[in-house]
């Protein structure tokens, strides 16, 4: 079998846990370097992937000091940190898998965008949801017109309200100054499975949400700073409740690279994942909805939440002559026929052991792989395709701050003519 060759730029919780381990797990692509400015993570992930020496970088400009020595890129640095690495890997002619957003702002965006175009570049966007086997599966009952013809869909993100304290509130995607606004760093997946669903642009967008709870006024009587000091014992957003259990994975491995008891509570005392979520430096929206309408005259609306128990997606969809209801976290698909009863789907799950975004992240690394042999080229979330969410995302919060209505159509013709 023949074996592909990738460089892993970052190996946090993206790198390490998520395509890392995913990568190991297969016998035809192998990591044969990495670079992180973390020492502890440098060497805990080269350790896995038996990589030298040698090719274990401090940072990833020393990886393109060289000369081409693989096939592809992963890059999974924070977000503000995407497009700089992107560019220099395509100048080295690497096939490159960037995790979303692309990045930041529209003009490094449409930076990349231009070198993508000058060198002939593959870019594929870590949309991974367009390869879980759930919204495929959508898609294709949508394509067949089963139940008549698609006229609407409601489209909700459960974030979560622990997962939304431990990456929003205290965690690298709090502050929009420093990564992105919520509706980008999180939700341009949710948008752009609208786009992959619909298979239209969109005309017209509005957005309303605000920073609801997360904020000092809202903090309870007696609350303190930092929840190893605090008396209160009924908050669902302790620290303590979240972070010193039984438990070493995801959320819990982010705090710090010490997981034992004394290495977490450290982290806890100094650093920002033991914050008080009413105290914290946070200024995000925790609650947001984006209504839609596409191009031909189909509707949507997307909201995206803090408060609900569990993690995972719900979705209505409205046609014709039936409707669906699907949950992405639980794997449920109910098709409702009008006046002939309903039907629940049954998945085909091709990946075994699926972990991340149920089934997607095993799925864009396949068509990665696929991509570095040869055998695909256009993907089902490059750069051409994943632009449009991302537009999307930057009008949703202009929407929201300015209490508007925008053309997409205008802002599209602002962006390729920057």
């Amino acid at each position: 079998m023949d074996k592909v060759s990738v460089i892993m730029i970052g190996a946090g919780n993206r790198g390490y846990e998520a395509y890392g381990r995913i990568i190991l797990k297969r016998p035809d692509i192998k990591v044969v370097a990495v670079a992180e400015p973390n020492d502890i993570r440098r060497e805990r992930f080269a350790r896995e992937h038996n990589i030298p020496k040698e090719y274990q970088f401090k940072s990833w400009e020393e990886v393109f000091e060289r000369e081409k020595f693989a096939d592809g890129v992963i890059i999974t640095t924070m977000d503000i940190m995407h497009v700089a690495p992107a560019k220099a890997a395509i100048k080295k002619g690497y096939k490159v898998l960037l995790e979303k957003p692309i990045g930041v702002n529209m003009g490094e965006i449409k930076d990349l965008y231009g070198e993508a175009k000058k060198y002939n570049a593959s870019i594929t966007v870590a949309h991974v949801l367009r390869y879980t086997p759930f919204f495929q599966k959508l898609r294709e009952l949508l394509k067949k017109k089963v139940i008549g013809d698609l006229v609407g869909i409601n489209l909700v993100e459960n974030i979560g309200f622990f997962h939304f304290a431990h990456s929003f509130v205290r965690g690298n995607w709090r502050n929009k100054d420093t990564s992105a606004p919520s509706i980008l760093a999180k939700s341009c997946h949710d948008l752009d499975i609208l786009l992959f669903l619909v298979g239209e642009k969109v005309k017209y967008l509005s957005s309303y949400g605000e920073l609801v709870h997360f904020r000092k006024e809202k903090a309870p009587s007696g609350a303190v700073e930092r929840c190893l000091d605090c008396k209160i014992d009924d908050c669902p957003y302790d620290a303590k409740k979240i972070y010193l259990v039984d438990y070493t994975g995801w959320p819990v491995s982010v705090i710090s690279e010490d997981l034992s008891l004394e290495g977490r509570l450290k982290a806890l005392r100094e650093g920002p994942y033991g914050r008080c979520v009413y105290f914290s430096d946070n200024n995000v929206v925790d609650h947001q909805v984006v209504s839609l309408k596409f191009e031909n005259s189909i509707y949507a609306t997307f909201t995206m939440t803090a408060f609900t128990a569990k993690i995972t997606r719900k979705i209505n969809i409205y046609c014709t002559h039936g409707e669906i209801y699907g949950d992405l976290d639980n794997n449920v698909i109910e098709v409702k026929y009008f006046g002939k009863g309903k039907e629940m789907i049954s998945l085909n799950l091709p990946f075994r052991d699926m972990v991340g975004h149920s089934g997607g992240d095993e799925g864009i690394i396949d068509e990665f792989v696929k991509v570095l042999k040869g055998e695909v080229k256009d993907t089902l979330s490059n750069i051409e395709e994943s632009i449009e969410s991302h537009l999307m995302a930057f009008s949703a919060e202009e929407a929201r701050l300015n209490n508007k209505i925008i053309d997409m159509d205008q802002v599209r013709k602002i962006f390729y003519e920057l």
